[in-house]
C-alpha cells in the first residue's frame, strides 16, 4: 500500500485532516505526518484533532513517499514560512508525485511555486492569490491537473477523499 505524507502545522482544519485521513487509512494506507519539528504535538483549529509530528520536514524524503496531502485551515500559512516545509513540497513537485491540497492548502503550493499555468481551486479568499501566482482558478467540487488534486472546503471532503484514493490506485495499477 501507499505511503502518505501529512504537512500540519498548528491550527489545521479538523475534518481536511480527520476525513481523508480516515479514508487513506482505511484503504490500507500509511500516513506519516511531517512537520516543522518532529515530535511536535499539533492541534487542529476546532480542536477536535490532536497529531504528533512523525518526521521534520528537513529530514523527511520526498521520494519515499506515494502521495502528499496538504489539509487546510490556518496550517498552510503557518507552513509557507517555513523554508523547509517549502522545499520538500518544491521536490513533490520536481518528482511529479501526486499532490492533493484542501481549501487553503493551495496557499503552500503557492510558495512552492506550484501553481503556474495549473487548474485548481481553493477556498474562496484564497482565488485572488491562485490567480496572480499563475493559477486558473474554478469553483469545483475537485479538480485534477496533472499531479494536483484541489477541492474547496469541507462539504467537498468525501469527493476529494474518492479523487486521491483513485490517484493512488491508478499509480499502483
Amino acid at each position: 500500500m501507499a505511503k502518505v505524507a501529512v504537512v500540519l502545522a498548528d491550527d489545521f482544519e479538523d475534518s481536511e485532516y480527520a476525513i481523508p485521513s480516515d479514508r487513506l487509512r482505511d484503504a490500507g494506507h500509511r500516513l506519516e505526518i511531517v512537520g516543522s519539528h518532529a515530535g511536535v504535538e499539533l492541534s487542529g483549529k476546532r480542536g477536535n484533532e490532536v497529531v504528533r509530528v512523525d518526521v521534520a520536514a528537513r529530514d523527511a524524503d520526498p521520494g519515499g513517499y506515494d502521495l502528499l496531502l496538504i489539509p487546510g485551515g490556518y496550517s498552510p500559512d503557518h507552513l509557507r514560512m517555513d523554508p523547509d516545509v517549502v522545499a520538500f513540497v518544491r521536490q513533490f513537485v520536481d518528482l511529479g508525485k501526486p499532490i492533493a491540497a484542501v481549501c487553503h492548502g493551495p496557499q503552500l503550493l503557492i510558495e512552492a511555486e506550484a501553481v503556474r499555468g495549473r487548474t485548481v481551486t481553493s477556498w474562496p479568499s484564497v482565488r485572488t492569490d491562485l490567480r496572480n501566482a499563475g493559477a486558473n482558478w474554478v469553483d469545483r467540487e475537485v479538480v485534477e491537473d496533472g499531479n494536483l488534486v484541489t477541492s474547496r472546503k469541507p462539504d467537498d471532503l468525501e469527493a476529494f477523499s474518492a479523487a486521491v484514493l483513485g490517484r493512488l490506485s491508478a499509480a499502483a495499477a
